[in-house]
C-alpha cells in the first residue's frame, strides 16, 4: 500500500535542483506530497519573502540550499568566497523562516527541515568557509527549533555528508578509483548513504510521526562523524 504519510501537505523545497532537491521532490511527492519547488537562488534580500508569498500556504518548508564548495586554505579565503558561501547558505535561511513563520504559529502547525552538512560537525582540511557556513545553519536550526516549539512547529536539520547527490558527489567523482578508496578508509559503511535513503528519512522528519523533534540536527553520514 502507497505510503500516504504526507496527504495533502503543501512542501517547499528550495534550491530543488541542486543537492537534494530532486530525490527530495520524488519521495514527497511520492508520500502525498504537494510540492512546490523553487529554483530560485535566493541571493537578493527580498527573493525569500516572494517566493514564501507566491507560494500559498506552506505547511512544510525544506530548506535545501547548495553550492559547490570551495576547497581554500583558510590564510587564502577572500572576502568575496565568504560572502559568497554565506549568502547563498547562510542569508536565505533565516528570510526563509521569517516568511513562513507567522502563518505556522497561527495555524499551531508547521514543520521547517534544513538539508544541511556533517562538515560543520567534523574538521575537513580546506573548508573553513564552507564548514562555518553549514555551522551557522545548524547553530540557527538548534536555537530556532526550542524557540518555536511551544507553538507547535517543529524545526530540525539534517547533518549529511557521504550522501549521494550531484552536487558534492557527482558521477565523476565516484568513479574516481581513490574516491572509493576513500570512503572505505574514512566511512564505517563503507559506501554512499543513497539518494533514496536520505531523502526517505527527510520525508519521516516532515511527517506527524516526527512531531517529538524539535532543534535537532541529525547526522546521515554512514557513520563518518563518529571515526
Amino acid at each position: 500500500m502507497p505510503d500516504s504519510s504526507l496527504r495533502g501537505k503543501r512542501i517547499l523545497v528550495t534550491h530543488a535542483d541542486a543537492f537534494m532537491g530532486p530525490v527530495l521532490c520524488e519521495v514527497l511527492a511520492r508520500r502525498g506530497a504537494t510540492v512546490i519547488p523553487s529554483t530560485d537562488a535566493l541571493l537578493e534580500p527580498e527573493a525569500p519573502a516572494a517566493l514564501v508569498a507566491a507560494s500559498g500556504q506552506v505547511d512544510i518548508l525544506v530548506a535545501n540550499l547548495a553550492i559547490r564548495n570551495p576547497r581554500t586554505s583558510a590564510i587564502d579565503v577572500d572576502e568575496v568566497e565568504w560572502r559568497e558561501v554565506f549568502a547563498t547558505l547562510v542569508d536565505p535561511l533565516p528570510r526563509l523562516c521569517r516568511a513562513v513563520l507567522p502563518a505556522m504559529i497561527a495555524r499551531r502547525a508547521g514543520k521547517i527541515l534544513v538539508m544541511g552538512s556533517a562538515s560543520a560537525l567534523r574538521g575537513i582540511k580546506g573548508a573553513t568557509t564552507y564548514s562555518a557556513a553549514r555551522g551557522a545553519q545548524l547553530a540557527y536550526v538548534q536555537s530556532l527549533g526550542v524557540e518555536v516549539a511551544a507553538h507547535n512547529v517543529q524545526v530540525n536539520a539534517i547533518a549529511q555528508n557521504f550522501v549521494d547527490n550531484p552536487t558534492y558527489f557527482p558521477p565523476e567523482v565516484q568513479a574516481d578509483p581513490r574516491f572509493q578508496d576513500r570512503l572505505k578508509r574514512e566511512v564505517p559503511l563503507g559506501r554512499l548513504v543513497s539518494a533514496s535513503e536520505d531523502a526517505e528519512f527527510a520525508a519521516y522528519l516532515c511527517s506527524e510521526s516526527a512531531n517529538c523533534f524539535v532543534g535537532q540536527v541529525f547526522p546521515v553520514c554512514g557513520g563518518w562523524v563518529q571515526r
